[in-house]
């Protein structure tokens, strides 16, 4: 039995209706939804801590919530396994034509444009006669602040952005200013959250024209946060002092000690 075939059979005896798992055999595609998205998140966790052996792991994981929705596929006969794995070959030989095909693809570059044009195709192909958008292609799938950055592209290919970074600076600072407005007003967190809302968004496009990954640049942050919140924490364990009993005035001379170091 290969690993794939023993993996299936598991997944099989989880979702047995007499003896299988009772948490496996009540879940559905929408429940298990939000740990498909966790796992896809943890293996990038692992790519970014350069921890192979993590990696492996997470990706076995990932793996396993393939064959979850393709099990609950098979249970409505809708597809299974086998039709996900064709599904996604057929599809990498049709964008591949100069790999398995006869045309000819000299760059990376010529063959992003390539790619972009085989996924037009096959979105027209998808939509019929609902009328053509540029933001046809970013997918609603998507972790907001990505596609925040996708959509932003979508409308520039049509030229509606901004000409560069300093642009997007006045911007930005408008929309801090209606933040700051709707809160001293009183508006209540309903209108707070849209102006926070469209700060994130114009937040993206900064990165977007700088150049930055801002969901990257965003991880890199909560790690540069969680170092130094792990550092103030234990100076305070160290003192043998409570955190939760600190002045605010301790706790920024904490953190301040937390940056230095």
């Amino acid at each position: 039995m290969t690993p794939i075939d023993r993996l299936l059979a598991i997944m099989d005896a989880l979702r047995d209706p007499r003896r299988g798992c009772p948490w496996d055999r009540e879940q559905n595609f929408e429940t298990i939804a939000p740990y498909t998205i966790e796992e896809a998140y943890e293996v990038a966790d692992a790519i970014a801590r350069d921890d192979m052996g993590d990696l492996r792991d997470e990706l076995g994981d990932l793996l396993f919530q393939v064959v979850f929705h393709a099990r609950m596929g098979k249970e409505r006969g809708a597809f299974d396994f086998d039709a996900v794995a064709t599904a996604i070959a057929d599809k990498l030989e049709r964008r591949h034509p100069h790999v398995f095909g006869g045309e000819t693809i000299a760059t990376s570059e010529e063959q992003s444009l390539a790619w972009e044009s085989h996924k037009e195709e096959e979105r027209a192909a998808r939509a019929g006669d609902r009328p053509k958008s540029a933001l046809d292609r970013v997918h609603g799938g998507r972790p907001a602040l990505e596609r925040a950055t996708e959509l932003q592209r979508a409308a520039a290919s049509r030229g509606f952005d901004w000409r560069d970074a300093d642009g997007v600076m006045p911007k930005l600072r408008e929309e801090l200013g209606e933040l700051e407005h709707a809160l001293s007003e009183g508006d209540g967190n309903e209108q707070a959250a849209e102006e926070l809302g469209d700060l994130l968004f114009t937040c993206a496009n900064l990165a977007r024209h700088l150049g930055i990954d801002a969901d990257g640049a965003l991880r890199r942050a909560n790690g540069k946060f969680e170092r130094r919140f792990r550092c103030m924490e234990a100076d305070f364990v160290e003192r043998g002092e409570s955190l939760e009993d600190a002045t605010p005035e301790q706790l920024d001379a904490a953190w301040e000690s937390a940056k230095r170091r």
